[in-house]
């Protein structure tokens, strides 16, 4: 959930040291990681914050803080690509991967889409096989520091080889469900699955 309208501490584009890792359409932001949201910043706190997966599956399942930190998790770098044109390469995260937190659920035969929820009450939908046959995860950490609130923290999803918007800020429940339910921004007009790799921005877009 990382898209429009604001941006702060953001001053331009610079030659990318590999363009062979930026999507059509993309620049290197470089170090910057450009502030960008639908909604303010909430602040939540660890000891109120959870994480539920619920909807099509066998249990439904709920984390508490350190629940979520005590799962088997791991770091992770990864490019980060927002459909406003700027992308983040080699970006480090800590987190539990949302596969293993589904299986802990179980999903059942018919599930077939994800909707992400944020604790603002924002939602991204998903495909189920773009949480399970591609890594996605839970992250509270970024660069090796706690997850700072305007990048979602303490907790967001994190969906790289999607843009940016489908990584919902301060995540709070994974709904799995049998049909696709367009979430905030595809509601608005943005692509309903976002490959920043076929630039699929907006509908109508391959």
């Amino acid at each position: 959930m990382t898209e429009p309208p604001v941006t702060r501490g953001f001053v331009g584009r610079r030659r990318p040291a590999r363009p062979d890792r930026l999507p059509p359409g993309q620049y290197d932001a470089g170090e910057q990681w450009p502030v960008l949201a639908a909604e303010p910043t909430p602040l939540v706190a660890t000891d109120r914050w959870s994480l539920t997966v619920d909807g099509l599956v066998e249990h439904e399942r709920t984390w508490d803080w350190a629940g979520l930190r005590a799962e088997p998790h791991e770091r992770l770098t990864v490019d980060l690509h927002c459909v406003t044109a700027w992308s983040r390469l080699d970006t480090g995260f800590t987190g539990v991967r949302v596969a293993d937190l589904l299986a802990e659920a179980g999903p059942l035969p018919d599930a077939t889409h994800v909707l992400a929820h944020s604790s603002t009450g924002y939602t991204a939908n998903l495909p189920l096989a773009d949480v399970l046959d591609h890594p996605a995860w839970v992250v509270w950490e970024a660069q090796g520091a706690p997850l700072t609130p305007e990048h979602g923290g303490p907790a967001r999803l994190l969906v790289p080889h999607l843009y940016l918007w489908k990584s919902v800020k301060w995540v709070s429940r994974l709904e799995l469900m049998d049909h696709d339910d367009p979430g905030f921004w595809e509601r608005g007009g943005y692509h309903d699955r976002g490959d920043p790799w076929r630039e699929q921005r907006y509908q109508g877009d391959p």
